[in-house]
């Protein structure tokens, strides 16, 4: 099953409830990881209080906003040219005001303003709560840009309005920032250093939207794994900590086990792990709690332990197999996912050949697959010469996401014949007669509708399936339907 992200896809744009007094218009616009879709909720919460409703359509809005990703060169460059449409929409409605958020504008600062003079307000990932402010600048003529990286924001007094939402799966953010300084990477510098999130407020949050009808959590954050609540700061400041403080802290295990026990009749998810911070405790918990998902996003990068020490992750690749066979010993029947990047710096045929045995060994059940590309800024843009050449990263990327297809297929065929448990998120793509959901393990399953609805949690009979989808036949009602 591919599950390459297409960046030349159009970001989503966001729509939520409108407040009845409010009269100006926001077109909010998200691109990347699914924290970027997170803040954007929070975005449009501020706004909210400040007289915007959203709107799906660019040409009548009076702000436009773009929430960026600066992964990759074919993100940013995706970017561009969706600003390129906006500024011309502008030219025929002068009253428009179009800012860039998140992780572009962080990483190209004052350049939007000044050199390409391309928009009117620029706000980092922490900055979001001055953009009433910015919006003042821009209006009296001066520069609008606020990118100052903060060691203290989380956005936990927030309640995030749910934007486009299907009422029944939602994020929930627990910490901000990362500390793992991949070479490839630039999030540590886009995003800052890594804090977590009062674990208090996660749980107003999710009881909220458990009255409010949803179904399903993801706990989301760069490195949810590292997750540590001691009553404040860093996690590195963790040993500076009083000795009350340390026998209150709550690591991601505990809080993942709160949550389970707190909302039975609720699912979670997590996402993204990072392996050399997950600990056995989190594995049992997840086998323990029916209600948290049997699955795990698992990045790995590379299956070469000496491109692993040139992109400085914190592991090799035995100590990966290593997890990964302690995952399936506590949890049998878990699905994992991957982020592969192939092309890396010095990368040779072994090292391929090492990504590729490494796959076949753990048998994901899907993946996000990527050629290298260099991102301004990072260690490895600054240290290592981008050698390979593009037609051997687009081979070395073809076979490994043949691999990937050929296992994927084998994973879910795996469920062919079993019962599975099953939330209804939508009507199916294929067939308005059919809906749509996820097991436990992650897997798109679709079965006739019936006389059930959106939201429900039913029981059903695979029956058949391809390389990315189960197809069935509903059964019953699962225990978790209340």
């Amino acid at each position: 099953m591919e599950k390459v992200i297409d960046e030349n896809k159009q970001g989503t744009s966001l729509q939520l409830e409108k407040k009845e007094n409010n009269g100006k218009k926001l077109f909010i616009e998200s691109y990347g990881c699914q924290m970027n879709f997170s803040d954007s909720e929070i975005v449009a919460s501020i706004l909210s209080e400040e007289g915007y409703n959203t709107t799906d359509n660019l040409e009548e809005a009076d702000l436009v906003l773009v929430n960026t990703c600066s992964i990759r060169d074919k993100a940013e460059q995706t970017v561009r040219k969706r600003l390129d449409q906006y500024n011309r929409i502008k030219k025929k409605n002068p009253g428009m005001k179009v800012g860039v958020l998140g992780c572009m504008a962080e990483r190209l600062k004052s350049k939007f303003l000044e050199e390409e003079k391309i928009v009117d307000m620029v706000v980092g990932p922490d900055a979001y709560k001055d953009i009433p402010n910015l919006l003042k600048d821009v209006e009296e003529g001066r520069d609008a840009i606020n990118v100052i990286l903060s060691k203290e924001e989380t956005y936990g007094d927030i309640s995030p309005v749910r934007l486009q939402s299907n009422g029944v799966t939602a994020f929930v953010s627990i910490t901000r920032g990362c500390d793992n300084m991949c070479t490839f990477c630039v999030v540590p510098f886009t995003r800052g250093r890594e804090r977590s999130r009062d674990p208090q407020s996660i749980l107003t949050e999710i009881k909220d939207l458990q009255e409010r009808g949803f179904k399903e959590i993801t706990l989301l954050g760069q490195n949810v794994d590292s997750y540590l609540w001691y009553g404040g700061g860093l996690k590195k400041d963790f040993d500076k900590a009083t000795e009350m403080q340390k026998a209150t802290a709550m690591d991601f295990a505990q809080l993942l086990e709160q949550c389970a026990i707190s909302f039975p009749k609720m699912r979670f998810r997590f996402s993204t792990s990072n392996p050399q911070d997950m600990h056995e405790e989190v594995l049992h918990v997840i086998a323990k709690y029916h209600n948290v998902c049997k699955y795990i996003h698992l990045p790995v990068q590379s299956g070469s332990t000496r491109i692993l020490k040139e992109m400085n992750r914190q592991h090799t690749r035995e100590e990966y197999i290593a997890l990964v066979d302690k995952i399936y010993e506590i949890i049998p029947g878990i699905s994992l996912s991957q982020d592969m990047i192939t092309g890396f710096p010095t990368e040779t045929e072994e090292d391929h050949k090492d990504t590729l045995s490494l796959m076949e060994h753990v048998r994901y059940d899907f993946g996000f697959m990527f050629a290298y590309s260099e991102r301004p800024g990072t260690l490895a843009a600054r240290k290592l010469e981008d050698d390979v050449p593009e037609e051997i990263k687009k081979r070395r990327l073809s076979e490994i996401i043949a691999v990937q297809n050929k296992i994927s297929l084998e994973r879910t065929q795996r469920f062919v014949g079993q019962t599975v448990e099953v939330l209804i998120e939508k009507t199916s793509k294929r067939s308005e007669q059919e809906w749509s959901g996820r097991n436990s393990q992650n897997t798109t399953t679709v079965f006739p509708k019936e006389n059930y609805k959106v939201g429900d949690f039913v029981m059903v009979e695979i029956t058949d399936c391809t390389s990315a989808t189960l197809i069935g036949k509903a059964v019953g009602y699962s225990p978790m339907q209340e």
